[in-house]
């Protein structure tokens, strides 16, 4: 599996930095070949991780590039940050969750928007979530 060359990251700390992030996600999708809602599906899932950067971490960043992997080429969206961490990842992955005062379709909303979702987290380091979709 290989990156591009290419990197965009972009530093999350407000509302205006969640829509630059969609902005940047959806044209690097439409450059790597997604078409139909593809570029809006995967817009809106950026949208969630980054949201939930500015109410649960204050700040951290999406790190957006193109990867190819056999002969499959898609997008991967790396959202980081060093906040609170989430102590029960199983729990804050269940639909209708929610630590805050959101309706609980953040995490799971975004893995069921994209085709692969990882994410890893440390209470008291921060989180990461590595999504993937791939160009049909």
């Amino acid at each position: 599996m290989s990156t591009f060359n290419e990197e965009l990251c972009v530093p999350i700390k407000s509302d205006s930095d969640i829509v630059e992030a969609r902005q940047k996600g959806r044209a690097l999708a439409i450059q790597l070949g997604f078409s139909g809602s593809d570029p809006t599906v995967i817009a809106a899932a950026i949208s969630e991780v980054a949201r939930n950067i500015v109410n649960h971490a204050t700040r951290g960043e999406i790190v957006l590039s193109g990867i190819h992997e056999s002969s499959r080429l898609g997008i991967q969206v790396l959202a980081r940050d060093e906040g609170p961490g989430i102590a029960d990842i199983e729990q804050a992955m269940q639909y209708g969750y929610s630590s805050g005062k959101g309706m609980g379709v953040g995490l799971p909303g975004a893995k069921w928007l994209m085709d692969e979702f990882d994410i890893k987290s440390q209470v008291g380091k921060g989180t990461s979530v590595t999504m993937r979709k791939w160009v049909r």
